[in-house]
């Protein structure tokens, strides 16, 4: 809702969607493997990473994180890393259509359908997997998986190298977007923005290098920054964090050791589905976590994880039984939304497009 000066923005109001997900609300309601799904449908672009957050709360609540598995933990790393690249190519691609650059668009959206389509192998859904599990993953990577990643990464870096020959200098795109919404690392400080928005302001800060979890100490990559805070410099941030990701998964999948996904504990894990379907004992088991679900000691936890558009946290309120009392998200695009009333003052109407388009807000993690 704007008040407006001829085309220039005076004062905005900004409403948040009416999604009505309720995550918080459902979550108190639902067992806690139940509440995986939930998860998927908050930024429902890189919902693996979703996964990972709220199992690392669970975990830590459980105090069982040391155990995970390693090659579970591996495994976490790459179905995350892959959606951080889908994340951040539906951003970029659909903004530049939104400037008027179509071709962008569809070279890394056909990318990007590259990435859903292994995701979808590995899970069994396109887009809300909800793989992971508390104390490891679903199951194990299929066979032959690993060397169709290596070349759709390859192929993805050329879709990127295409995307950014048409855009990086283009001039219609450069006036659109450079000095457009610019944002100072005191005020990105101070508003608590994270991830490509915060890192584009100056501010070097990824959860990955500055409270490291799970296996990423053992993976060598940068954390782009920017300078000027603006529109052009989240294109910038995002691109080179693209890379980055690449670089990780080509590490992760050199280094990815052998053994179990699951952690070995029957009052935890759930059975495999072929036990689940043809023995009573793991359909009675199968039943009993999802019906009275995981017993989690009371008490609390906070975990957060680097998302595609920066801090992701869950804390999680147990109260010994299987369902959480409390399950609180600290959703980024919630936070950057919050602060784009402030940024679209003094701009004009047709800015507003490169400035939301760059926030990527995701609807799923403001309304819920």
């Amino acid at each position: 809702v704007l008040q407006l000066d001829g085309e220039k923005i005076v004062t905005t109001d900004v409403q948040p969607g009416y999604l009505h997900r309720c995550f918080e609300k459902e979550a108190e309601s639902a067992t806690y493997t139940q509440i995986f799904p939930y998860t998927d449908r908050l930024n429902y672009v890189s919902p693996m990473i979703n996964n990972c957050g709220y199992a690392m709360a669970v975990e830590k609540l459980l105090g069982i994180t040391h155990r995970i598995p390693r090659r579970a933990e591996f495994i976490r790393v790459i179905v995350s890393e892959i959606s951080r690249v889908t994340d951040h190519m539906t951003c970029v691609g659909a903004s530049a259509m939104e400037l008027g650059a179509f071709g962008p668009f569809l070279f890394l959206l056909k990318a990007r359908e590259w990435l859903y389509t292994l995701l979808e192998e590995v899970s069994g859904a396109r887009l809300t997997h909800s793989y992971v599990r508390v104390g490891g993953v679903g199951k194990d990577l299929p066979t032959g998986w690993l060397p169709k990643l290596a070349a759709r990464l390859t192929e993805t870096e050329a879709a990127l190298a295409e995307a950014e020959q048409m855009l990086n200098l283009n001039k219609i795109f450069r006036d659109r977007m450079a000095g457009v919404g610019a944002l100072s690392r005191e005020d990105a400080i101070a508003w608590g923005q994270t991830g490509p928005v915060g890192r584009a302001a100056g501010i070097d800060y990824d959860v990955r290098k500055d409270h490291p979890y799970s296996v990423y100490p053992e993976f060598e990559f940068d954390v782009p920054v920017g300078t000027t805070g603006d529109c052009y410099d989240r294109y910038l941030v995002r691109v080179e964090e693209i890379k980055q990701s690449i670089r990780i998964l080509r590490q992760a999948m050199a280094a990815l050791p052998d053994g179990p996904v699951m952690i070995d504990d029957g009052h935890i894990a759930l059975p495999p589905k072929a036990e689940a379907y043809n023995t009573i004992e793991g359909m009675i088991r199968h039943f009993k976590h999802i019906v009275d679900g995981i017993k989690v000691p009371a008490g609390e936890a906070y975990t957060f994880v680097e998302g595609g558009n920066g801090e992701l946290g869950f804390f999680i309120v147990g109260d010994g039984t299987g369902r959480p009392y409390k399950c609180y998200v600290r959703s980024p695009s919630f936070v950057h939304l919050s602060t784009a009333e402030k940024i679209f003052k003094n701009h004009l109407i047709a800015d507003i497009v490169p400035i939301f388009g760059m926030i990527n807000m995701i609807g799923g993690e403001c309304d819920r």
